[in-house]
């Protein structure tokens, strides 16, 4: 073929990758061959009848039994800021913790919204504790807590425990992010008392990126319900959106049915394995990696007790050039690891093991790399 400009346009040719970053993890061959179906209508009946489907599976592996739960028409920071747009009116203080790069685009988001952005923060490989948390609810008194469950950025997994009860006895709603751990991490929103989640299709899910899992719960609803005026965002207006993922089916945007053809099928999928099966494989793969990374000599950032088993965020031997080696597998082995961001860049890889890459033979594939590889990189 050649276009316009008389340059030959070939045929798409996408190397093999195996995607051992942090995020988008490879896809399911089911996941990829139910989004291979041609599309139907966006308001087909076979494609509502899907779209309640995807709800139903989203609340399983959510846990929660929230009315409102759709997948935004996004990647996950639509999801994200979906959770801003429709919650926060201008002058409402909004208090974000803060241990890694994502927590500070929830503050940013909030900004944008014109809220009274506070902020607490912790080191980036650390966890906030209960007293933190409740010391800050105390002195900021605010109407919306923001706090990331999987911190992509460092490896951290924030225990949950008591956070929710706490938001309540001071009345603020609590936003949670579960982009690295829906699907693969224990998540239980309704017994955490969480008002507002999201995610992403790409990472847990092992769905290509486009679709950003949403919640939000009665209490949420309320304050949705009682805005002076109306949601800032009107492709992210939840009130909107209701009346077509609702009841009604109500025409808002062309929808991606293809995608939510994708997340159907990656959510079948770990319903399928069961849910506990699927923690409980990508917390002993994540357990194997740990303890294989240790024992060729490189040390995890984070302490065990807190590591997410989605991402391990692995230190950088002095000398070595991080970002040289990861070009390097990529290069020649076909196998992608991230480097760190913001205050970790340089500093650290990351590795996730996500849905359907969560393998004893992938730890073992990335093992061997390091082990082999790694020593033509220090100086």
């Amino acid at each position: 073929m050649v276009n316009s400009f008389g340059t030959r346009v070939s045929p798409l040719s996408v190397p093999e990758r195996l995607l051992l970053g942090p995020g988008p993890s490879n896809s399911h061959p089911l996941v990829l061959k139910a989004l291979s179906n041609q599309p139907v209508g966006h308001l087909d009946p076979y494609y509502i009848d899907l779209m309640a489907e995807v709800q139903g599976l989203l609340r399983h592996v959510w846990q929660t039994d929230n009315r409102l739960t759709l997948p935004m028409s996004g990647t996950g920071s639509a999801a994200m800021e979906a959770t801003i747009a429709n919650i926060v009116e201008p002058g409402d203080t909004v208090l974000v913790a803060i241990k890694g790069y994502f927590g500070n685009r929830l503050a940013d988001m909030a900004s944008r919204y014109q809220a009274n952005v506070k902020k607490i923060e912790r080191s980036w490989g650390q966890v906030f504790s209960i007293e933190e948390l409740k010391e800050a609810l105390e002195k900021y008194r605010p109407t919306v807590l923001a706090l990331v469950h999987a911190e992509t950025s460092t490896g951290v997994c924030q225990p949950m425990e008591a956070i929710g009860d706490l938001c309540r006895k001071y009345d603020c709603l609590l936003i949670l992010d579960t982009v690295t751990s829906l699907g693969s991490v224990p998540v239980h929103l309704d017994n955490w008392k969480v008002d507002l989640a999201y995610s992403c299709s790409q990472k847990g899910l092992s769905c290509p990126p486009g679709l950003g899992p949403f919640t939000m719960n009665k209490r949420a609803e309320e304050k949705l319900n009682k805005r002076k005026g109306k949601v800032p965002n009107w492709y992210l207006d939840v009130s909107l959106l209701n009346q077509y993922w609702g009841s009604d089916r109500v025409y808002h945007h062309t929808a991606p049915v293809n995608m939510n053809f994708g997340i159907r099928e990656s959510l079948r999928l770990i319903i399928e394995e069961g849910l506990e099966n699927s923690w409980k494989r990508h917390s002993e793969n994540a357990n194997y990696l740990w303890d294989g990374l240790e024992n060729i000599g490189l040390q995890l950032h984070v302490d065990k007790n807190y590591r997410l088993p989605t991402l391990s965020t692995v230190k950088i031997p002095e000398g070595v050039d991080g970002k040289a080696f990861s070009m390097h597998l990529l290069n020649n082995y076909g196998v992608e690891i991230g480097g760190g961001l913001g205050e970790l860049a340089g500093k650290v890889w990351r590795i996730g093991l996500m849905g359907y890459n969560s393998q004893k033979n992938n730890v073992d594939r990335i093992l061997n790399l390091f082990d082999t590889e790694l020593s033509k990189f220090k100086s």
